[in-house]
């Protein structure tokens, strides 16, 4: 799952409308994917029906969990930091309790709960319906863990609450874990193997949302294109489903056309995609409903062969260019977005040229890019010299942002002149006298408020633009509305 979740969210308390019946107070944060802002919702729920009302307030908490991230050591830096400011408080009040959820959790539990002592409770992806009775083991004293991973755990019976919500976008996840091996990455051993969420469940929750007046939902998943309901049960055991299973089984091109058929005012968006995953008849979905946006986040993370085969990534660069020919070519007006990873073990000069030559050829609208940094527990850590220097790591990395600023401001200079539909999501950060969305491609859109609010879809006629931002003047309300 790739971080689609802004960096000024990163860590934001998260608060929803207090129980007048619950006494508990609960303080929870989350940090890097979209997935764990998600699974931050699930919980937060679970609690809400176990006693707690959500705190902005770390000092007055009862409980303190954060939801975390092992994609990169920055990210469990930034949890350490925040672990140690948690226990400062505890010392304050040794009433609290502190927990680490998700990744973080499933890769350290040994190191948090025995040899440093700093946290009570260490709750993995799969195990956040068990919370109650791991909080009732630490209110008998002593520590509590359950990072057990699941084979079937989706979720898919919890309402999950709605946190920091703007009452306009909300995450739906549809699969949890990942089947695709790629040597720099920790998701499969701290997430499981992948599983598909009931259909049905989703479109309840989908529905749901509807009735509370939500504009626009993003299908969640660490690789939503492998999406497969056959009855329950890993993906990989597909093979041995019965032939009625089989027959009867929904893949993620049904998905999303069942998504945008039954609500057909509302937007829908998805993320992650992975290229060896995405199928012709998935862009075929996309281009054919209004409501579904017209952007595709496909992760590369490598422009040369050598290192995509180094990464047991399941794409040559040829068949990935061909999967981007067809996008252009099947849904014309589509936005493409990449992760990219500089100075992976081994990375030559060349390689590194592979990258560059393969965004020139792409041009991609935005994009997260990332020096390579070894995670304990891949096949990379475990096997490959991370033989890269930081400084070559830094310069290589440099250069692909640099290319990306440049080939944003071509893009979104495109824009200049067209109509645009945006949704409404807030005020400007800029001007109070501004609105600011997204247009199907992902792009925001600022433009003046005049008589328009959140929520609406607005259309919108672009007149000038930065690398990053659309700016344009309202032309009246979408047939959306």
């Amino acid at each position: 799952m790739e971080k689609i979740i802004e960096e000024s969210k990163q860590g934001e308390s998260l608060v929803l409308e207090n129980k007048p019946e619950n006494t508990k107070k609960l303080f929870i944060e989350s940090y890097g994917c979209a997935m764990n802002f998600s699974d931050s919702e699930i919980v937060a729920s679970i609690l809400s029906d176990g006693g707690y009302n959500t705190t902005s307030v770390l000092e007055e908490a009862d409980l303190v969990l954060v939801n975390t991230c092992s994609i990169r050591d920055k990210a469990e830096q930034t949890i350490r930091k925040r672990l140690e400011k948690y226990n400062a408080v505890k010392r304050i009040n040794p009433k609290m309790k502190v927990g680490v959820l998700g990744c973080m959790a499933e890769r350290l539990k040994s190191q948090f709960l025995e040899e440093e002592k700093i946290v009570d409770l260490v709750v993995g992806p799969d195990a956040y319906k068990d919370l109650p009775n791991l909080l009732s083991e630490v209110e008998e004293g002593r520590d509590a863990i359950n990072v057990i991973l699941s084979k079937d755990e989706t979720y898919g019976d919890i309402s999950p609450v709605r946190l920091m919500s703007n009452g306009i976008t909300a995450l739906v996840s549809i699969t949890r874990g990942c089947d695709n091996m790629c040597t720099f990455c920790v998701v499969p051993f701290t997430r499981g193997r992948e599983r598909s969420r009931e259909p049905q469940s989703i479109m309840n929750e989908i529905q749901d949302l509807w009735n509370k007046g939500f504009k626009e939902i993003t299908l969640l998943g660490q690789n939503v294109d492998s999406y497969l309901w056959y009855g329950g049960g890993l993906k990989k055991d597909f093979v041995s489903a019965s032939d009625m299973q089989k027959a009867t089984a929904v893949n993620f091109d049904q998905l999303l056309e069942m998504v945008a058929v039954t609500y057909p005012k509302m937007r829908i968006r998805f993320s992650t995609s992975n290229p060896q995953d995405m199928h012709e008849s998935v862009l075929h979905i996309i281009a054919k409903y209004p409501n579904i946006c017209k952007h595709i986040h496909l992760p590369v993370q490598s422009g040369s062969n050598r290192i995509l085969k180094e990464m047991n990534r399941l794409h040559t660069r040829e068949e990935y260019m061909t999967l981007i020919d067809k996008i252009k070519t099947i849904i014309p007006n589509s936005s493409i977005s990449q992760d990219m990873i500089a100075g992976f073990p081994t990375e030559t000069e060349q390689d590194h040229q592979d990258t560059m030559s393969l965004m020139e050829y792409v041009k991609y609208n935005f994009g997260y890019m990332y020096s390579y940094s070894e995670r304990p527990g891949t096949l990379a850590g475990r096997k490959m010299e991370d033989d890269v220097t930081e400084e070559t790591k830094a310069r290589r990395l440099q250069e692909i942002v640099d290319l990306q600023q440049k080939h944003a401001w071509f893009r979104s200079e495109e824009f200049i002149g067209q109509t645009v539909e945006v949704l409404v999501e807030k005020v400007s950060k800029k001007s109070k006298e501004e609105f600011s969305g997204r247009n199907s491609q992902s792009i925001t859109v600022v433009f003046p408020k005049e008589d328009y609010k959140i929520g609406d879809f607005v259309n919108v006629k672009i007149t000038s633009c930065t690398s990053g931002t659309l700016k344009g003047e309202a032309v009246g309300l979408s047939n959306m509305n």
